[in-house]
């Protein structure tokens, strides 16, 4: 039976384009020898997931993406969508796949929203479970627009960096990502957690560099980057990346406390 509980199935088109675009640069999928990417929970239409092959197929013409859905009816209308290099199938956080195979990447966004905090690392390890040899789970949440966005990348070894992916054009403050935390860290966005302070920090640094704005939204959150570097937050990536308004950071920065593997 399918492991998991049918979730809302709240889609749209290019609402998941900021996770794609990280997908596509991951090393996981540009190395890979059979590149598999699960879209897990793609919700009521199959419009995630055929965006999602469109993004990969760019990078990686012979990436296969597979739609896994827990609603059964779900499943049976993306399957009118199927085309080469795209299927569905039924399944939940145990991902089924045909003949043994094993995922490369697996997306699933927006999906763990309605658990309890506790269900999640389980969730994780049994979607882990299903990663071929140094995959990877990208596992977070984003508005209904896709302009906010956060997640967590997570790999045999555990959670190893946790991403902020905004709209700079419009944006007044970066907390605005705490109502986008992954399930892991929504209700740890509180005083005496990380990621507390790290979105306190980053607010603050969005504020200091405002002068620069005049020069366009991306130079004042490149400068905002560099300055949580500075300070001591171990901030991955370069220019290239916070330009694109994400930032990543390694997951002990932001760690729940207690929070073990």
């Amino acid at each position: 039976m399918p492991i998991g509980q049918v979730t809302r199935g709240t889609t749209g088109t290019n609402r998941l384009r900021r996770i794609d675009r990280w997908i596509a640069q991951l090393p996981a999928l540009r190395r890979a020898t059979d590149p598999l990417v699960v879209d897990l929970g793609y919700g009521a239409s199959a419009t995630t997931t055929l965006e999602l092959h469109s993004r990969l197929a760019r990078v990686r013409p012979d990436v296969e993406v597979v739609g896994i859905e827990i609603e059964p009816s779900r499943v049976s209308l993306a399957a009118q969508s199927a085309r080469p290099g795209v299927s569905f199938s039924l399944g939940g956080f145990e991902v089924p796949l045909p003949a043994g195979r094993t995922a490369t990447v697996i997306r699933a966004l927006n999906v763990l929203r309605q658990y309890d905090e506790a269900s999640v690392t389980d969730a994780w390890r049994l979607m882990i479970s299903r990663l071929q040899p140094g995959g990877v789970l990208v596992e977070g949440t984003c508005n209904e627009v896709g302009r906010v966005a956060s997640w967590v990348d997570a790999t045999a070894a555990g959670p190893a960096c946790f991403t902020v992916s905004l709209r700079l054009a419009d944006l007044t403050a970066p907390s605005v990502v705490a109502e986008r935390l992954p399930k892991v860290l929504i209700h740890r966005n509180v005083p005496g957690e990380r990621i507390h302070r790290y979105l306190a920090d980053l607010d603050r640094q969005w504020q200091v560099h405002a002068p620069l704005g005049v020069y366009g939204p991306s130079q004042r959150w490149v400068a905002v980057a560099s300055a949580l570097r500075e300070a001591g937050w171990p901030v991955l990536g370069g220019r290239a990346r916070w330009r694109l308004g994400e930032l990543t950071v390694a997951w002990e920065a932001v760690a729940p406390e207690g929070f073990e593997w």
